[in-house]
């Protein structure tokens, strides 16, 4: 029986520890990180598995830390959401104080791992956390704003990687993060528009337009071009070390013009089904794309 309970008390720990850190968001967030390591590995930069695993560990750590900061800071607003009301903290499975700990541990944990890999490193994600848990997590409840201040934090692991590899933040690095930037807009306008309902019991805007409207579904569109050519830059030869081909910049396209045509579609539509779909595209999009990336390059 005692051990029963044990092993019960262990997984619940584990299962609260993922959802605190928001693990699936995490190790989505930590694709990108490694994306972007395998990206600035040259023979200048050779690649380390030390390295990589110090970057995955404190990647994991500084995305979890900024999650567990942002579920204690909304504990009261995520009680209001039902996607949101089984959390650690509004359910009372995990307290406050307990939770800020966590966040602060990992918070201390990351950053240390990330210094030994080098200062940029750390100081980005030091950055990524005050931005995410001091600016964008207030702000959520008075402006719609707030999305371009979280597409701030939100970019940074990709280039974070390339800092990583090679200690220098310079044109590769800000491509990198720019592709990022502008992805986060239709991503997070699109979960904003099916969620539309549950954010608005809790007065949190995320819709440009405050509305489920054509001025938002415009805006996604306009985006979503804004990431096309940003995610082609590296074709032109004007982004350093960071190249890819003519055929690999043709694939970067085609899912380009995949995702934009889902974004005409949310424009045409404007439902919960089309903004849902627009959402998983995106969430593939960015993930295929930084495969495209890689493939090329190793392949080149």
């Amino acid at each position: 029986m005692n051990a029963a309970k044990n092993t019960l008390s262990i997984k619940s720990i584990f299962l609260d520890f993922k959802e605190i850190t928001k693990a699936g968001l995490a190790i989505s967030v930590l694709f990108s990180s490694i994306a972007g390591y395998l990206l600035g590995v040259d023979s200048e930069h050779p690649f380390s598995w030390t390295v990589l695993i110090v970057l995955s560990i404190g990647g994991y750590c500084m995305v979890g830390a900024s999650n567990a900061f942002n579920q204690v800071i909304e504990k009261d607003i995520d009680s209001l959401m039902d996607r949101t009301k089984n959390r650690p903290v509004p359910s009372g499975r995990m307290s406050p104080k307990i939770a800020l700990l966590v966040a602060s541990l990992l918070t201390i944990i990351g950053i240390a791992l990330l210094y030994t890999i080098n200062a940029k490193s750390a100081m980005f994600a030091a950055i990524s956390i005050f931005l995410y848990t001091s600016v964008y997590t207030p702000l959520k409840t008075v402006t719609s704003l707030s999305v371009f201040v979280g597409a701030f934090p939100g970019a940074i692991p990709f280039m974070l990687g390339w800092v990583a590899a090679t200690g220098e933040f310079g044109i590769e690095a800000g491509t990198l993060f720019l592709i990022q930037f502008f992805w986060q807009f239709p991503h997070f306008w699109s979960i904003g528009w099916f969620l539309y309902e549950d954010y608005e019991k809790a007065g949190i805007f995320m819709l440009p337009t405050g509305r489920k409207d054509k001025g938002t579904a415009l805006q996604v569109i306009l985006y979503t071009v804004w990431l096309i050519i940003a995610s082609l830059l590296p074709v032109l030869g004007f982004t350093g070390q960071l190249l890819i081909s003519p055929i690999a910049a043709v694939l970067v396209f085609l899912l380009g013009i995949w995702m934009l045509f889902y974004a005409v579609k949310l424009y045409q539509l404007r439902t919960a089904k089309a903004a849902r779909t627009l959402m998983l595209v995106s969430v593939s999009y960015i993930s295929l794309l930084q495969i495209v990336y890689i493939v090329d390059k190793f392949l080149r």
